[in-house]
């Protein structure tokens, strides 16, 4: 057990690093500091730089059910986050194009959750467009060939400002945040036996922070930090956008399920107070190959929505929402994440430098286990490594491979065309 006295640097300050200093603190760690390079939370190029993000427990694997289910129960209760947790329901499907994959993908996860007592009375199927309306009266498109499951037990949590009440709790709680302090690097040093151990890091700044532990949280840029990380996780992105709608038209589409095609993309109800309505899009992704190693791209770089991204968009609100479906699209751009070879997380020490602890590889999936993520980077920081085979370090395994849950084929950013927006 480390002493709790003893400087805790977490490098990172989106989802996996705010819920680590969170347990940190609650768990009376004194001198924890938490260092982002954007200058607010969350930052700018972070994942949970949002509006919403699908707060779920379908997995096809029910160790991850298990966690989410967890997770929810903290979304419902917990006052930090309970604010900022929406249980409009869960409308998961495939459209009447949907590839053989999706709809595989689609039977598992719905054979996985009709099998678990947690969804006990709360799953319908979908087979009609009659059973859409059942479930989400307001969708008024034809949704030709729609078919799926609709979830009760499931909704969407307010990224953003879920992350700034965090924020604000960990700082009541005693954590250190520095805001605008990007690292340059690690520092290091060699004991007599050339044993290398992780002590600290610079900031482009030339400030030093120094800690007895390290904890890198850096989500799809941690490649860039720690090159050793290696092919186990690759940084990918995939597309949003925004709808502005009418005061009338939020009002109409208030309270309807978070309705996610998996072949086309998924949306949600209008942001309460600002009537913007977020869709993305769905499919294998976007990477940025940089030395044969993909890497997050700037913010610059990320500020467009591609085309086959708009279409997917456009065609999803032609079926669902026709009268929507040719509305300019605000905000368009690429999010990005840390994907993992095996879509499991990456929360162990690194390999010769001690110290160092990294948890990534949120995979697309990291967001909703927010209240409670952090309880495991504290695991592995107390027992001085990771138990759980799912969740240590795999460099012998390569992220670059097609995913075997989602469609399509993984382009290269420089490759991609954009939207005329």
């Amino acid at each position: 057990m480390p002493d709790k006295q003893r400087p805790v640097l977490i490098v990172g300050g989106g989802t996996f690093g705010l819920s680590t200093a969170y347990h940190l603190a609650l768990a009376n760690y004194t001198n924890v500091t938490v260092l982002e390079k954007g200058t607010s939370i969350p930052g700018p190029q972070s994942a949970a730089n949002d509006i919403n993000k699908i707060v779920r427990a379908e997995y096809i694997d029910p160790f991850y059910s298990d966690l989410a289910l967890e997770a929810i129960s903290e979304w419902s209760s917990n006052p930090v986050f309970q604010p900022y947790y929406h249980q409009t329901g869960y409308l998961l499907g495939v459209s009447g194009a949907a590839p053989e994959l999706s709809r595989y993908t689609l039977s598992r996860q719905l054979n996985s959750i009709q099998k678990h007592p947690a969804w006990a009375g709360k799953i319908s199927t979908v087979k009609t467009r009659d059973d859409i309306k059942k479930a989400a009266p307001a969708l008024d498109g034809e949704m030709p060939g729609w078919t799926g499951y609709f979830n009760t037990f499931a909704g969407y949590a307010q990224a953003a400002g879920a992350m700034q009440a965090l924020y604000k709790e960990i700082v009541r709680l005693g954590v250190k945040v520095e805001l605008g302090a990007e690292i340059s690097q690690l520092l290091y040093t060699e004991d007599n036996t050339t044993k290398k151990r992780c002590v600290g890091a610079v900031t482009m700044g030339g400030r030093t922070y120094l800690a007895d532990s390290v904890i890198l949280t850096l989500g799809g840029a941690i490649g860039q930090t720690l090159p050793s990380v290696g092919h186990q996780i690759l940084a990918k992105a995939w597309a949003l956008a925004h709808i502005q709608l009418t005061p009338e038209e939020a009002a109409r589409l208030k309270g309807i399920p978070v309705t996610f095609m998996r072949d086309l993309g998924f949306f949600f109800e209008p942001e309460p107070g600002t009537g913007l309505m977020k869709i993305s899009a769905e499919g294998a992704g976007y990477a940025n190959y940089v030395d044969g190693v993909s890497v997050a791209a700037t913010e610059e770089q990320s500020n467009f929505l591609p085309a086959l991204a708009e279409t997917k968009i456009r065609c999803l609100l032609r079926e669902a929402l026709p009268s929507l479906a040719d509305r300019p699209l605000i905000d368009g751009h690429i999010c990005w994440c840390a994907d993992a070879a095996d879509q499991n997380y990456v929360i162990d020490k690194v390999p010769g430098a001690e110290g160092l602890i990294v948890a990534t590889g949120d995979s697309g999936h990291g967001f909703k286990m927010l209240p409670i993520a952090g309880k495991w980077i504290k695991d592995v920081l107390e027992k001085n490594g990771q138990e759980l085979p799912r969740w240590r370090w795999k460099d012998h395994l390569d992220a670059s491979v097609s995913d075997r849950h989602r469609s399509g084929e993984l382009q290269d950013l420089k490759d991609v065309a954009r939207a005329r927006l």
